[in-house]
């Protein structure tokens, strides 16, 4: 099977834009890492703090973060522990079942993730051009 058609082999310029596409991923995944080391977060905490900031009010549940990270529901509860720990993180109990704990983003983590932000939209930005012309190859 291929990504052209089901019917034609892959060819030689396949295999070359699959290996842009990984490497244009792993470029930016590397950039992302680094920006959040420079705040003083893991990549995985910076992750989790924009799954939370990201999904609708009501919906930042730990098990939330483990289906947005991948991660097991144990290894999401280290995780939201941690940034609870470093005041990122507040955990409430919902209004509708006092016994679901909603999470949500301190004013702190909100710094962290408007600095953040910022320069990750730009850098998708500046990547935009060589995700498209990958996409075109392997259309």
């Amino acid at each position: 099977m291929t990504l052209r058609s089901k019917n034609k082999p892959l060819g030689d310029a396949d295999y070359a834009a699959l290996a842009a596409f990984r490497h244009a991923i792993r470029r930016f995944q590397a950039f992302s890492e680094e920006k959040a080391l420079e705040v003083g977060l893991t990549p995985q905490q910076h992750q989790a703090l924009l799954a939370i900031r990201g999904c609708d009010p009501g919906a930042a549940t730990v098990g939330h973060v483990a289906e947005r990270l991948i991660l097991k529901p144990h290894s999401a509860t280290g995780l939201v522990n941690r940034l609870e720990a470093l005041e990122l993180v507040v955990r409430e109990a919902a209004v509708d079942d006092r016994r679901r704990a909603l999470l949500r983003v301190t004013p702190k983590a909100y710094a962290l993730l408007d600095t953040l932000s910022v320069v990750h939209r730009e850098e998708i930005q500046r990547m935009q051009p060589v995700f498209g012309e990958i996409f075109a190859q392997l259309g």
